[in-house]
């Protein structure tokens, strides 16, 4: 698993990585870049990552980890994650995908993640997630729930609760996010 993040760490420092070196994914280089995406980075792509690196616990991060988790972080954070100011391929415009709160969460992501994947590193109180964490209270119900807003209906196993309406698992990840920048909802 070192190696695994060792490599991914790489993939988006671009420390060490040596042309011609291929990429068998859409993931193409530094930053997150993407064939999908022009090779412009992929935020998509960008928050999985981050969600990975938040699993090493920071004793057992390398000084190339820690580069990476940065870079990863200010380009989420620096874009302004309310808004998904992300580069978006040839349309230009953000994925709606971003302002609907979803469960599972899979290769689509939304702020709620962007949140979720600076929460699990450490930067919950971060000032650049301000904007997105009123987003995400703006989506709290009368009830302190949050609704599911996006899903895999028909194309996972279960089922998890009718669109918009409050759902306890886009509630447990609204109240992750808040309980770690200190805001009970």
């Amino acid at each position: 698993m070192e190696a695994a993040y060792e490599w991914m760490a790489r993939s988006v420092t671009g420390e060490g990585v040596v042309p011609p070196l291929r990429y068998y994914a859409y993931k193409c280089g530094p930053l997150f870049a993407c064939g999908v995406n022009n090779k412009e980075p992929c935020a998509w792509g960008g928050v999985k990552v981050m969600l990975a690196f938040s699993q090493i616990p920071p004793a057992r991060r390398t000084p190339l980890m820690e580069k990476a988790i940065q870079a990863g972080v200010d380009f989420l954070l620096d874009n302004h994650p309310e808004q998904a100011g992300y580069p978006s391929g040839p349309n230009n415009r953000p994925s709606g995908s971003w302002f609907k709160f979803g469960f599972p969460v899979f290769y689509v992501t939304d702020v709620l993640q962007i949140a979720e994947a600076a929460a699990a590193l450490g930067y919950a109180a971060d000032p650049r997630l301000d904007a997105a964490c009123r987003f995400i209270l703006s989506k709290r119900d009368r009830q302190g729930l949050w609704p599911l807003e996006y899903d895999y209906a028909g194309k996972t196993y279960g089922d998890f609760g009718p669109k918009k309406k409050a759902n306890p698992w886009v509630t447990q990840r609204a109240l992750r996010v808040l309980k770690a920048r200190g805001e009970f909802a």
